[in-house]
Formats: C-alpha cells, sequence, structure tokens
C-alpha cells in the first residue's frame, strides 16, 4: 500500500518562495508508484494541502491531516523543504514529533542548534573544528565600532545569526559600513554574527544519509562573480558551481572528514550541506545547511547527480529512512 508522503514547503521567513521551488522539484521527482504525494504550504495566514487543480484544502492543526471529497488523509512521512523558520529551526519539527509523525529532517533540538551559527560554532569547538574569529550581538546592544574592527579585522562579514539564502548578510571594507550592516542584519534576526574574512577557495559539502550509511558527496567549488556567495550568486547564476571542486587530494581529504565529523558530532540525521573555506590546506567551517535548496539551481542536487544519485534516489532514500526510524 502507498505511503502518503506530505511534502512541507513555505514558511515564515524571507525564504518562503526558495522554499516553495524547492518543495515542488521534490513533488515532482518522488516516485509516484511508492508514494501518494501531497503539497502542503506551511503560510503565515494558512495552512493548505494543494492539489493537482490548485485547490486548497485546509490541515487540521490538531493532528495535522486534511479532509478531501469527505475523506480524513492522514500523513505516514513528512519531507521537510521550509528553509529558515518553522522549518530548519526545529520548530516545526517538535510539532511532527509530539504528533508522532515520522518525518525526513534530524530530531529539532539538532536542528535548532545548527540553524543557530553562534551556537553550532560553540558546540564545535572543543571538537577541534576550525572556524572564523567572530564577535556576537544581540539587538539592542551598545555597538563598539573600535572593538568590534580590533577584534576581527576589515574586512569582515556581518550576517544573521538565524538565517539562510544570504538575507540580510554584508561584506564590511570599512569602519563606514559597519553600522549600517549591522543594522541590515538586525533586520532579518534579533541576533547577528560579525565573522573575520577569510582569503581562500570556498567549498560546499553535502552529507546524507543514503541506503543507511553516512555519505558525503562530490565537493563543489564556489566562484562568485559577486563581493561573496549572496542570494544573486545562489539564485540569479551570478556565481560558477564546480563539481568536483578544483582541490588538491590534501585538501579533499580534510574537508570530507571534518564534514563527516560535524555530521557524527552534532547526531544529524537527512539531507545537509556544510560550508567551508580554506584557509592554505585547513578548511574552515563556515555553517550548517540542514534544509539546503533543493532547487534546479541548487549545489546539492547537483552534487548527487555528480555522484550517480538520481533526485527521485535521492528524496527516495531520504523518505525511507524517515519511515524506518
Amino acid at each position: 500500500m502507498k505511503k502518503n508522503i506530505a511534502i512541507i514547503m513555505g514558511g515564515y521567513s524571507s525564504e518562503v518562495e526558495i522554499s516553495l521551488q524547492s518543495g515542488n522539484v521534490v513533488y515532482q521527482n518522488l516516485d509516484r508508484g511508492k508514494y501518494n504525494l501531497f503539497r502542503v504550504h506551511i503560510l503565515n495566514e494558512k495552512w493548505v494541502y494543494v492539489d493537482e487543480n490548485e485547490t486548497e484544502h485546509p490541515i487540521n492543526v490538531g493532528d495535522f491531516t486534511t479532509i478531501v471529497n469527505g475523506y480524513k488523509i492522514k500523513f505516514d512521512c513528512v519531507f521537510n523543504a521550509i528553509h529558515g523558520h518553522p522549518g530548519e529551526d526545529g520548530t516545526i519539527l517538535a510539532y511532527f514529533e509530539m504528533l508522532g509523525v515520522k518525518h525526513t529532517s534530524a530530531p529539532f533540538y539538532q536542528m535548532a542548534v545548527t540553524f543557530n551559527k553562534r551556537d553550532t560554532l560553540s558546540f564545535l569547538k572543543p571538537y577541534g573544528i576550525k572556524s572564523a574569529i567572530s564577535h556576537y550581538m544581540n539587538k539592542g546592544d551598545k555597538i563598539d565600532v573600535d572593538f568590534i574592527i580590533k577584534k576581527i579585522g576589515l574586512p569582515c562579514f556581518v550576517k544573521p545569526n538565524k538565517g539562510g539564502s544570504s538575507f540580510g548578510i554584508s561584506k564590511v571594507h570599512t569602519k563606514k559600513e559597519l553600522i549600517p550592516a549591522i543594522e541590515k542584519a538586525f533586520e532579518e534576526d534579533n541576533e547577528i554574527l560579525i565573522e573575520e574574512f577569510l582569503d581562500g577557495i570556498e567549498v560546499s559539502v553535502g552529507i546524507i544519509q543514503y541506503q543507511n550509511k553516512i555519505k558525503v558527496l562530490p565537493i563543489t567549488e564556489i566562484v562568485s562573480e559577486n563581493e561573496f556567495f549572496d542570494f544573486e550568486a545562489k539564485y540569479l547564476g551570478k556565481s560558477q558551481e564546480i563539481t568536483p571542486a578544483r582541490i588538491s587530494v590534501k585538501q579533499e581529504i580534510n574537508v570530507k572528514k571534518a564534514a563527516e565529523k560535524i555530521y557524527k558530532t552534532l547526531n544529524l540525521s537527512g539531507i545537509s550541506r556544510a560550508d567551508f573555506i580554506f584557509v592554505k590546506d585547513e578548511p574552515y567551517f563556515i555553517e550548517m545547511n540542514m534544509v539546503p535548496g533543493i532547487t534546479t539551481e541548487s549545489i546539492l542536487p547537483k552534487q548527487a547527480i555528480a555522484a550517480g544519485i538520481s533526485l527521485q534516489e535521492l528524496f527516495g532514500s531520504a523518505v525511507e529512512a524517515a519511515l524506518n526510524k
């Protein structure tokens, strides 16, 4: 008997449109011979199942079911394609876990930790994972520009502590640019990180559960036409994403080892992507993406294909791992 799979997409953050694209890619590629597929839009104003005719059916938030033609539909598994809040930060996953609904992501606690850049870096530091020097701020804190520059140096990056798709991120070159960049980041989050600039090759490493094993995918080198890997570079073609990356054997071994160590240390599961910058041969960890983009322009699907894994196999493996938990 086919399993009912709810593909949740949308969310409450600036990444809502990207999430809808990701969710539709999952919907188009999961095996309909094995699963009944349901697109579920989780939005500020409504939770609805959207059928093939674009008719909306309300979701009962009490038990996460829907009624179609008089029949109550329960879901065997949720495929999480929500970037940002409430999918990537673990909020909605805590809800599913309370209801006993299986899902494709890591447990809600791990999702909450990895979504918080500061907490992730703090968690990993004792395990020898290298990262850039950083300064953390809450909204309302006094801004001591001279202290920050002395600690971090210039240029530097200012970014929301919780967020994705490069919304709210600035590269700061001068003292004059720092406060506007901080204000921009605070528009996305009430917590921000200011990090030193690392001058080196940037790479992204997909780590997934595939056929009941942790698998590190081929590495992608990121060459942005812009100052950094911002929204335009990620989604509007303003970058080269080269898979496999043009790195040495030593760099490849080091970054794969670091990526797998992070995945295991944080006790993660599901589909993920870790970003690094090389300082000589050493990979410096930037951040972990636990609901990475899976649009047709996204890095991880291209890495999977380079590894000989079709999107149907990639998404199907995630669903089967969730069903077997």
